[in-house]
């Protein structure tokens, strides 16, 4: 089934049973504290995208303006979420790992800033609403955070949790 349809926007696996995959998903769906499998073949398809669009456009002329235009505009949406640095160039898409989707998401985020010590605990600090990125709340674990929101990612302050990170807030009050 292709992507954009109405129903479900990720793809399975074809053989459903490999043991390898199946351990290999396992480790990432607990290092990275994804609810299911779900989620992470969501990431796979994301990426899968991000090789067909690269792809195409190095298979098309380069020295084609629109070519050009598209291919930095690509180029300039990954690089703007942290999938890509800023030296990287469109080959570079094609030696993407599923881990540098992951490490993008809010609750990675979370987790890697030190607001939660698991991923699990980061998971469920975002889906009860204690975390914001600047000053909007959210409440999505898969949020892809953009490389300049990162230092904005921080504790409501309404939350009981803020306390816990600013114990002379508790005291003053």
């Amino acid at each position: 089934m292709p992507l954009g349809t109405d129903t479900k926007q990720y793809e399975t696996p074809n053989h459903p049973y490999q043991g390898e995959r199946i351990a290999s998903e396992h480790s990432l769906v607990d290092r990275y504290g994804l609810k299911n499998k779900e989620e992470l073949w969501r990431a796979q398809s994301e990426l899968r995208s991000y090789r067909r669009e690269a792809r195409d456009l190095l298979g098309q002329a380069q020295d084609d303006e629109t070519v050009q235009q598209r291919s930095e505009e690509f180029l300039g949406r990954l690089k703007r979420v942290g999938i890509l640095d800023e030296s990287d160039e469109l080959g570079a898409v094609l030696s993407l790992e599923i881990e540098d989707v992951l490490e993008r998401r809010l609750q990675t985020v979370v987790y890697r800033k030190g607001l939660a010590q698991t991923t699990q605990q980061a998971r469920q600090f975002i889906v009860h609403g204690h975390v914001t990125v600047g000053d909007q709340r959210h409440q999505v674990p898969s949020y892809v955070v953009d490389v300049d929101e990162e230092d904005l990612v921080a504790f409501d302050e309404n939350s009981p949790l803020a306390d816990d990170l600013h114990p002379e807030r508790a005291e003053g009050q």
